[in-house]
């Protein structure tokens, strides 16, 4: 049985010039096809699914209104079996977040909420496009808290053009006053096919890697001073509180991906949908399979996915899948620790784990 479930919701209250993620605006004319759509496939390999984890991703879920998100949900529990779900993670916008909308959520099973706040700094909110305030950041975890949620991350992001140390420490000290149970770090990184890399090829972007690995070392001291686990690269964690369904796709566990652009990996099987949510409803509607592309998982790719996920968690990977002498070499530089039967990236390494990765597989 499958135990791991993601759903991708695709509307945005506004698209964000950085985000690669599939996204579209909100468009109520076809909202409601689009659940009913969702709804209609996961009925189709329920008789697979027994999940632990349940992480509904986007695009921005709480897009969707409390209605809508109640008819979702619930019609999920009559076609799957929720019995043995042990994590169900809502990804949020603070400027989708209130009361009604959070009390509902936890009324129907979700436990832990994953907000995307980025910055608490009002200029930089208004560089990354982003439609909350600061407060509204603030005012939104208070809701979730009342609402009785113990279990909340907050996304933060650094390297964002403009940004300087100063305001990248007062971003961690505001964090931490909150007092979150987990928080995602992330260096922004300039992916194709966004406004962002077309900025970045005409020149208006001048990435700075000496002080994104200046702010990437002060994550790190920062939180591990204020008692958090750097459980992988970009996330730490408070006792206990470690993203299961994070975790599952980082070591290799299959799961099932719902929705346009959701990918699903199943054995040595692994498929994604189309990245139109238009066509995925009509595909849905006819009948027909809403898959864009599939392929088949050999040793070799698993090893090297395993290796490339595994490296970027304080589990690190089994010393015998990387090549001995290459493996050498990188603890000879610094930037790989041998530990027992295991390897890990050290400070080093983290801050060149694509390189690290890439040079043994």
């Amino acid at each position: 049985m499958i135990a791991h479930l993601y759903a991708h919701i695709p509307f945005c209250p506004k698209v964000c010039p950085y985000c690669s993620f599939y996204k579209e605006a909100s468009d109520r004319n076809k909202t409601q096809a689009f659940l009913e759509a969702m709804l209609t496939e996961a009925e189709g390999c329920a008789q697979d699914l027994l999940p632990e984890t349940i992480f509904f991703g986007g695009g921005t879920p709480t897009a969707l209104s409390t209605r809508q998100l109640e008819f979702l949900i619930n019609g999920l529990r009559q076609r799957v079996d929720f019995s043995a779900v042990k994590e169900f993670t809502m990804e949020m916008n603070p400027a989708t977040v209130s009361l009604e909308k959070a009390s509902a959520l936890r009324e129907l099973g979700v436990n832990r909420v994953s907000m995307g706040v980025q910055s608490w700094d009002a200029t930089l909110l208004q560089t990354l496009g982003r439609v909350h305030t600061a407060d509204q950041a603030r005012r939104s975890y208070e809701i979730l808290r009342e609402a009785g949620f113990a279990n909340i991350n907050l996304d933060l992001m650094f390297g964002i053009p403009g940004q300087t140390s100063t305001q990248w420490q007062e971003s961690l000290r505001v964090t931490l006053a909150l007092n979150p149970d987990h928080i995602s770090a992330y260096c922004l990184t300039y992916e194709e096919d966004t406004e962002y890399f077309l900025r970045l090829s005409r020149g208006e972007f001048r990435p700075d890697e000496s002080l994104d690995a200046d702010l990437f070392e002060m994550t790190m001291d920062t939180l591990a001073e204020a008692g958090f686990e750097s459980y992988e690269i970009s996330n730490h964690t408070r006792p206990g509180r470690e993203c299961l369904h994070n975790l599952a796709y980082w070591f290799g566990h299959d799961s099932l991906g719902l929705g346009p652009s959701a990918f699903s990996t199943v054995k040595n099987e692994r498929w994604k949908n189309v990245s139109d949510t238009s066509a995925y409803i009509a595909h849905i509607q006819d009948g027909t399979d809403p898959v864009d592309f599939r392929e088949t998982i050999d040793s070799a790719t698993r090893r090297v996915e395993q290796i490339a996920f595994s490296l970027r968690t304080n589990r690190g990977v089994p010393s015998h899948l990387l090549p001995v002498e290459k493996a050498a070499a990188l603890v000879a530089n610094g930037l790989l620790r041998q530990e027992s039967d295991r390897s890990h990236l050290t400070r080093a390494g983290q801050m060149l784990a694509d390189e690290v990765a890439a040079s043994v597989i």
